[in-house]
């Protein structure tokens, strides 16, 4: 009898044991899903020239496509991520690369990027399309970047090149990089914060950019990258089409072009 005493209290022990655990487990998971929730990133975004930028996310600084020299960065903080989209001259520039690197900061790269500036650059991490890196609560994660029409594949060949997704919390920032209105483009989702290049002849019209940016509905875009060899793209049409599609959608004009 005292042995079936034992068992049922054993049994009411491990029970309460377990309803505790799992009461723990719960309150973690909603606890880490509000932190999500309640999650306001403090991001500035500071435009170079063209492809060129830094953003500072939280207490992270990224440069993007650092190019224009040592002296086009003499303003900017110290980068602690620097992110390298495509091997042209626009995106890769060696000297200022060499010249603005920091000690110890991170430089992700396509392989086609990395073939060009190990020898310099022996540290950087090599990230092919769809693959992704983390550090420090960030993600970032390579998207395709190319061109979708005859007269223009001979400028972005899929798989070379890299736009990328930038990720913490759940808050998006997309760098389409060199490219046109891919389905990868398109099929993007939950992206709060998007850089969407426009230039003839090398990546799409305002048009295609417009129309994408409607497909994946980022909750504001920035149009850049919108030089070509006759001028600068119409960002004013881009905005009109982006909103008379989705006036939801904010459209930030940045200057991009200041000299």
């Amino acid at each position: 009898m005292k042995n079936i005493i034992l068992s049922i209290s054993l049994i009411a022990l491990l029970a309460g044991c377990k309803n505790e655990t799992t009461k723990e487990v719960k309150s973690t998971v909603q606890n880490e899903v509000a932190s999500i929730d309640s999650y306001q990133p403090k991001i500035e975004i500071m435009p170079i020239s063209h492809a060129t930028f830094a953003m500072k996310w939280d207490d992270k600084v990224f440069y993007i496509d650092p190019v224009g020299g040592i002296e086009a960065f003499q303003n900017m903080p110290e980068e602690d991520v620097i992110l390298i989209t495509d091997i042209h001259g626009d995106h890769l520039n060696l000297e200022t690369l060499n010249g603005i690197r920091s000690e110890g900061s991170l430089l992700i790269v396509p392989e086609a990027v990395n073939e060009k500036i190990k020898e310099d650059q022996s540290d950087s991490e090599v990230i092919h399309n769809d693959q992704s890196t983390s550090f420090d609560g960030f993600k970032v994660t390579a998207i395709p970047m190319y061109n979708l029409t005859e007269e223009r594949l001979k400028f972005h060949e899929k798989g070379r090149g890299n736009g990328y997704v930038i990720e913490k919390n759940d808050y998006k920032v997309y760098i389409s990089g060199d490219t046109e209105d891919i389905p990868e483009m398109r099929a993007l989702q939950g992206i709060d914060k998007a850089f969407v290049c426009m230039n003839l002849p090398y990546t799409m019209t305002v048009e295609s950019a417009a129309d994408a940016v409607l497909d994946f509905a980022p909750v504001e875009v920035y149009p850049y990258h919108y030089r070509g060899t006759e001028g600068k793209s119409d960002v004013i049409k881009f905005k009109e089409l982006v909103n008379t599609g989705n006036s939801d959608i904010q459209v930030n004009q940045l200057e991009w072009y200041s000299n």
